[in-house]
């Protein structure tokens, strides 16, 4: 089984070759076919491999049967696993969407680069080498830039930022990774471990590897990429750099972190990344708030949602055995919820914005009305966001909530509640001005006091596949919600790996 390894990252460069041809000599109507069949085939072999990991425990491969560190060596075990599923699960239900339109994906060469992503996010995932990760990291990048940028001239901008932002951080994460290979002789992620006797060294590259990587994951206050580039990007782009880009950098910064420096790993700079995170949690959930732009509020709501991965790191540094494993289950569930909700998110988004031809909040006025399943999207998922039961996103706060009574660190329990407050609050304020049923006159009142400067006349019904895809990974929230021992339990498979 472990065979599937590189079946996850050859079978997306494969179909990322044949849509490429598709797309460039035709037939293009075969391009999001081959797309979509490829992620159901790449989901299918992710099942296969969270099913051999949770019943039988981490699964390790070493390519071509040459030692390390000439050999490419392979591993996936809970987390890595589930990873995986959550990937190539939204990425298929994000191609269901992104079929609807052209329109919605900024032209045919959405698909091959989508299936780049997808192998580069895949190759992250099982890489067990620092070398690797950080190339597979390149991989992904270039992709999801490229991505960006076929959302037009207006993107182009934000795609440059991003590009120059992201390389920045991958020169940093490279740095770390040589001070590691100067240190233990090795490249392979748990040989290091193995290896390394702590020191100032060590702190060094997990200071600047875990920099670089905060840039990638857009951490505040480094996250001035994210909304520009959301906001220019593709309807059907948007969903797969909130829910899935920003969480391979930090999938390798939990790794660095868990893995690496197990033992010896810097208490206090685990409190900052713990502080800062809360900072981010608030003040991109107060800046959502005041967004006009549905999605900018979204783009925020990132932002702020990533504070919370970051109180994995004092609460599993700083605390004990039970805490730990709480900290760590809790964090990872909700970062597996917060990519099904923020999908669904940016789904329902893009549909009103191209259902009505913008997404200024104001033209949106009473559009419920019109488009009730991507509403009722928006609402469950920014319920599960603001961490109501019976959500995933109420099982992983809850469970850090937990963690921080166990562990002593009483402070972050007001961060994750007036945290949901706030999430909570942004998602009602948009959700009555989608529910606001006005009447024509009172608008055209605005519109002359200048407060709107045009009425919505030109909406037009857009396909029913662009807004059930939303619903579904909305209702899935729910649903995992009351199923989370499954995921719990996958998640737990192969952490001791990690030293929890």
């Amino acid at each position: 089984m472990a065979n599937l390894l590189p079946v996850v990252v050859l079978l997306p460069l494969v179909g990322a070759i044949l849509t490429s041809l598709t797309t460039h000599l035709g037939p293009r109507r075969l391009t999001p076919l081959i797309s979509t069949v490829t992620t159901a085939l790449v989901l299918a072999a992710g099942c296969a491999v969270a099913f051999q990991v949770g019943s039988s425990g981490p699964l390790m491969l070493v390519l071509g049967g040459w030692e390390t560190p000439v050999a490419i060596a392979l591993m996936s075990d809970g987390f890595s696993a589930a990873m995986l599923l959550m990937t190539a699960g939204v990425g298929l239900v994000v191609c269901v969407f992104a079929s609807a339109t052209p329109e919605i994906t900024g032209g045919y060469w959405f698909w091959p680069l989508w299936l780049f992503l997808l192998a580069g996010l895949n190759a992250v995932y099982v890489s067990a080498d620092l070398f690797n990760t950080y190339v597979a990291l390149e991989l992904l990048t270039v992709a999801a830039v490229a991505l960006v940028a076929l959302g037009g001239r207006a993107a182009l901008l934000p795609a440059l930022r991003y590009l120059l932002i992201a390389v920045l951080g991958s020169l940093l994460f490279l740095l770390g990774v040589a001070l590691v290979y100067a240190e233990t002789g090795t490249l392979a992620t748990f040989g290091a471990a193995e290896e390394t006797t702590g020191g100032l060294v060590l702190l060094v590259a997990l200071g600047v590897m875990t920099l670089g990587l905060a840039i990638k994951v857009a951490l505040f206050p480094l996250h001035s990429w994210l909304p520009p580039a959301h906001a220019g990007a593709p309807a059907a782009v948007s969903p797969l750099m909130s829910a899935l880009v920003i969480k391979a950098a930090f999938f390798v910064l939990a790794r660095m972190w868990i893995n690496l420096s197990q033992g010896s790993a810097p208490t206090e700079l685990a409190y900052v990344l713990g502080a800062v995170g809360s900072v981010a949690a608030l003040w991109g959930a107060a800046l959502a708030l005041r967004q006009s732009k549905l999605k900018r509020v979204v783009a925020y709501s990132t932002v702020a949602q990533v504070g919370y991965f970051f109180l994995l790191f004092p609460l599993v540094i700083a605390g004990d055995g039970a805490a730990s494993a709480l900290a760590w289950e809790g964090a990872l569930v909700f970062l597996f919820a917060h990519g099904l909700a923020k999908a669904a998110m940016f789904m329902a988004a893009g549909s009103f914005a191209h259902a009505h031809g913008t997404d200024e909040l104001e033209q949106l006025r009473g559009a419920a009305a019109r488009m009730p399943v991507a509403s009722m999207s928006m609402a469950i998922a920014g319920v599960s966001l603001a961490g109501l039961p019976p959500t995933l996103a109420f099982v992983g706060k809850w469970q850090l909530l937990h963690a921080s009574i166990e562990s002593g660190q009483w402070w972050w329990i007001p961060v994750l509640l007036i945290g949901g407050l706030l999430t909570f609050a942004y998602t009602a304020r948009v959700l009555r001005i989608l529910l606001d049923t006005e009447d024509a006159d009172d608008q055209q009142a605005k519109v002359e006091q200048g407060k709107f400067t045009t009425v919505r006349t030109d909406y037009h019904p857009i396909p029913q596949r662009m807004q059930y895809p939303a619903l579904l990974l909305a209702v899935l929230t729910i649903v995992l919600g009351l199923r989370s021992i499954d995921l719990t339990e996958l998640l737990q498979a192969g952490a001791a790996m990690g030293g929890l």
